[in-house]
């Protein structure tokens, strides 16, 4: 997100502190000039971009403003040297030069709700996503305007937007759009704010709306530069149309933020666009952007470290005139604090690397032992099933073929016909008992296949109904899930054809998200639930429940029969 808004509070310190003066002594008169000069000087190159020499200018002043006690234009100009040092990456140095800033704030008004936005951009620079909302939530308190406030709050939502966090995001534009209403005052019209909501609208998924707004910020104004608003806007919509299969228009708004933030020299927005070129594979030259991203990153790594540099002499040369010792002793302590910081965090990062390590591998030893258990009980009672289907169905066609094999006489031509009548009929059994159990193709043709053997027990007087099967995205669907529906689906057919008796069966598919949904109904004579199970559907819940997923059955006697399967993805 754009740091450029809170020019709004640089600005409006400036005003504050040209207005914040006292009586001075002649002395002190000199003073007090040539550090205006010197800060109006830094403040001059700093609007031309020339960042280390507004930098050396400032902090030359400082010095000055602090001979006079003029804490209104100390507190303005460390806030500038932050802002700087904030610009060229140097978020820690930022940091540290705030906190030598509160002394000089004599009481919590706009003063403070600067430092605490600036300590909010650097903590949201540095990741530190929660301490930013707590310095947000300060510079709140302490905004004097309507206008601040709304500033301010918008920075938060943009922290909980960078956190994923969009429904939080969402909650703050709309407190913001109410109070707007509260007060008299019509939907915010600053380009930047609305821009931000369109965005945590379409991060929220209410896509159409969060489109409308992110358009209607191209036509408003803003209270920063149009063309540093411009480019977040552009990057946004990039991401809209990249996420929602329009290339062309993603690859034109990535297009024109990069050109705008190449102007402006802004380089973190100018790297966010490119990363958008290098992912749109619906444009020829990605590589080439790919080029200028890595050239762009390190170049403006090498940039930002000699800017640290040249800051961190500056700095030196200038606290040489004061008490030295003292301060490199302070600093050398912050060190020394930070460093067992980071030691506790690390060895804190370790402890619980280890045991999340042990954890999965026991995990994972848990649940593939359960899962080789539920395959051995599963290909038993697939053998058991087999066999009693061989037992009470084949085993007694094959005797009586063979006994009308032996009792009748075969050369004549009707024998013959009743004799390849039952051959057939068990190669048909052998045939359907092998399909029930043979492997089951998870690719490209599982969804054929699938409807084909839900297909084949359609007959004369019976007819199958598939609805929504081709709605479904199988490919996101794991395999062994495939396979459980499947054979499931197949276990309820032939239940159905066994038992039921029904002239119409409909097998309807559904899927959300997150799961996929299975309805069967037949009208057949259906049958009490506490029977169910014994009609050889125990064996499918066994599948479904293994998979995480749920069965529940609805039936009476004469009354059809309902089945309800949801299994996540």
């Amino acid at each position: 997100m754009l740091r450029s808004p809170f020019f709004f509070f640089v600005f409006f310190i400036l005003f504050i502190s040209c207005k914040d003066k006292k009586a001075l002594s002649s002395n002190e008169k000199k003073i007090q000039d040539e550090a205006y000069f010197i800060r109006d000087k830094g403040i001059a190159t700093f609007g031309k971009g020339n960042y280390d020499s507004a930098f050396y200018y400032y902090n030359k002043s400082i010095t000055l403003f602090e001979k006079i006690q003029d804490s209104a234009n100390m507190v303005y100009v460390l806030s500038q040297i932050a802002y700087v040092q904030q610009i060229n990456g140097d978020y820690y140095g930022s940091k540290e030069t705030l906190t030598s800033a509160l002394p000089y704030v004599k009481k919590r008004d706009i003063y403070t709700a600067s430092i605490n936005n600036l300590f909010g951009i650097a903590e949201k620079e540095l990741s530190n996503y929660d301490d930013a909302i707590y310095y947000y939530n300060q510079g709140v308190k302490d905004c004097p305007s309507f206008i601040c406030k709304e500033s301010t709050l918008n920075n938060i939502a943009v922290v909980y937007i960078n956190q994923k966090k969009y429904d939080q995001a969402v909650k703050i534009f709309d407190s913001i759009s109410k109070i707007r209403k509260t007060i008299g005052q019509s939907e915010s019209s600053d380009a930047v704010n609305v821009d931000n909501w369109g965005y945590a609208l379409y991060k929220n998924g209410q896509i159409e709306k969060g489109l409308r707004l992110m358009k209607k910020s191209q036509g408003l104004k803003t209270h920063i530069p149009q063309d540093y608003a411009r480019i977040e806007n552009n990057l946004h919509l990039a991401e809209f149309y990249l996420d929602n299969r329009e290339p062309l228009k993603s690859k034109d708004h990535a297009l024109q933020a990069y050109q705008t933030a190449t102007k402006l020299r802004s380089i973190d927005e100018r790297l966010e666009a490119l990363s958008f070129l290098m992912t749109n594979n619906s444009i020829g030259n990605t590589i080439e952007y790919a080029k200028k991203f890595s050239f762009l990153n390190d170049s403006i790594i090498k940039v930002r470290n000699n800017f640290k540099n040249k800051f961190a002499k500056i700095k030196y040369d200038s606290r040489k005139e004061k008490d030295e010792n003292e301060k490199l002793r302070l600093v050398k302590a912050e060190n020394e604090l930070a460093l067992q910081r980071a030691n506790y965090r690390q060895f804190i990062f370790i402890t619980i690397f280890l045991f999340l390590a042990v954890l999965i591998f026991y995990l994972r030893k848990y649940y593939r032992d359960k899962n080789q258990i539920e395959k051995l009980k599963t290909a038993y009672e697939t053998e058991i099933r087999i066999s009693k289907d061989i037992h009470d169905e084949l085993a007694n066609d094959v005797f009586h073929t063979i006994t009308f094999s032996q009792t009748q006489p075969l050369e004549t031509d009707s024998s013959k016909e009743t004799l390849i009548e039952k051959l057939d009929n068990i190669y048909a059994r052998v045939r359907s008992i092998s399909k029930e159990n043979n492997t089951i193709d998870t690719g490209i043709s599982y969804v054929h296949n699938l409807k084909e053997m839900l297909s084949t027990y359609n007959n004369d007087n019976r007819n199958i109904i598939i609805n929504n099967i081709e709605k479904i995205n199988w490919d996101t669907i794991e395999d062994l899930k495939k396979i459980t529906i499947q054979r499931s689906l197949q276990e309820l057919m032939v239940n159905m054809a066994k038992h039921s008796g029904a002239s119409l069966v409909v097998v309807k598919f559904d899927s959300d998200p997150n799961k996929i949904f299975i309805d069967y109904t037949d009208n057949g004579k259906g049958a009490k639930k506490n029977k169910i199970i014994k009609n050889g559907l125990q064996n499918m819940e066994n599948r479904i429940l293994s998979t995480k997923g749920t069965i529940t059955f609805d039936t009476e006697p004469d009354k059809g029969f309902k089945v309800k399967i949801s299994m996540p993805k």
